[in-house]
């Protein structure tokens, strides 16, 4: 009963700041809906954990970071996904992952955000996609396999390759993630470009 009155009470907020119900100006409604995404990221990495490999699980997160690298640029998308992040760690007291995740999520955000606003234009819809999958891939495997494996290698004095092996599970588990993202991003757009519009 509490966790359907909590959930009625964050979808009426958004709802509320999307539309500009509160009467904001486009600065502050930006920066309200950017503080929801890194709550909501939060919440569903915490709370819906689906596991894949090992210790791995699908962090779902990044289905919030795709909406706001979709919809609200690269700035947008990297500050949920990396913010999101670094709450997470400190809730869990799982801090040993958070500098090379946190690192991570900046490349991601930032080159999936701007994969997205540069195919914004694309007329064909498979090209969009394919350019889109592989800046997932491309950002995903900067940010996971190359920049946290090179700071759990300067922080703990890992192995590299250790790392990089350890970190492939994450790395899969994110490109998935972030893959499943995309049809939700189109199925959205014609209700979240109407109220961002408003």
């Amino acid at each position: 009963m509490l966790t359907k009155s909590l959930l009625c009470a964050i979808i009426f907020v958004v709802r509320s700041a999307i539309r500009g119900d509160f009467l904001m100006n486009k600065s502050v409604r930006k920066l309200s809906l950017t503080a929801m995404g890194i709550a909501l990221f939060v919440v569903l990495t915490m709370c819906l954990q689906v596991p894949v490999f090992e210790n791995y699980y699908l962090c779902l997160g990044y289905i919030v970071m795709a909406m706001f690298c979709c919809y609200f640029g690269p700035l947008s998308g990297t500050i949920v996904g990396t913010a999101g992040v670094m709450i997470y760690c400190l809730l869990t007291g799982g801090l040993n992952g958070m500098p090379g995740w946190a690192i991570g999520n900046i490349v991601i955000g930032i080159l999936v955000g701007l994969s997205f606003k540069l195919t914004k234009n694309f007329k064909h819809k498979t090209l969009k996609y394919i350019f889109i999958i592989v800046s997932i891939v491309v950002s995903t495997a900067i940010g996971i396999l190359v920049l946290k494996s090179l700071t759990e290698v300067i922080l703990y004095a890992h192995p590299f390759l250790v790392r990089v092996i350890k970190n492939s599970y994450a790395f899969i588990a994110d490109v998935i993630v972030l893959t499943i993202s995309l049809p939700l991003c189109e199925s959205l757009k014609p209700v979240i470009t109407k109220y961002i519009k408003e």
